[in-house]
């Protein structure tokens, strides 16, 4: 997995709230159980008309917001059903982090799992950065994890928590597969010492 230290980007608004699952990656394509080529098809149904063509309003068409790295968001992103595919979707389009004042559980844990940030503020400071994100593509954000700082365009500087054991994983580059390879010489001399000690296992 991808090492998260700090990022400098573009932040696309998403004011809207209660952006279920489902919105992010519809079940139609859900049949694939790898981690890429999904990006293409994030928000699909917001993104797309009927016959393919791209909804110019939605936010990640615009021209500005087309390589956005950030998403500030309404509140309860991620809810509804607990699939992986999202965020799967979400870092294969370039975003590495969400900003809101709520996550779903499942979602918010997912989020970790596979390299992207997930940052939970107050109302008012949600309200200011998204403010901040409006302004366009001219208006970079930067997501320092270590420091635990968001700073706007403008400068101004908005301290966010972080679970200290999910913070050292994001820092590391390291998914449940990861944690588990660190321990690989302590479950290989297990090993060792197990077959020596019950041979007919």
């Amino acid at each position: 997995m991808e090492k998260f230290e700090k990022i400098t980007g573009v932040a696309a608004p998403m004011p809207l709230i209660n952006i279920d699952t489902d919105m992010i990656i519809p079940k139609l394509f859900l049949k694939t159980i790898k981690r890429s080529g999904l990006g293409v098809h994030l928000f699909d149904e917001m993104r797309y008309n009927d016959d393919g063509s791209e909804k110019p309003d939605f936010v990640l068409n615009q021209p500005a917001y087309r390589n956005a790295e950030i998403i500030v968001a309404g509140d309860n992103f991620g809810c509804g059903s607990s699939r992986e595919h999202a965020p799967w979707a979400i870092k294969d389009f370039g975003v590495k982090c969400v900003i809101s004042t709520s996550f779903a559980d499942i979602f918010f844990n997912n989020c970790f799992k596979n390299g992207i940030l997930p940052i939970v503020l107050p109302q008012e400071q949600v309200d200011l950065l998204m403010k901040d994100a409006e302004k366009g593509a001219n208006a970079r954000m930067t997501v320092d994890l270590e420091a635990q700082e968001i700073t706007t365009s403008d400068g101004e500087v908005v301290k966010f928590d972080v679970d200290a054991f999910k913070k050292q994983c994001l820092l590391e580059g390291l998914d449940d597969i990861g944690l588990t390879l660190k321990k690989a010489d302590s479950i290989a001399s297990y090993e060792t010492m197990s077959a020596s000690a019950r041979p007919w296992v």
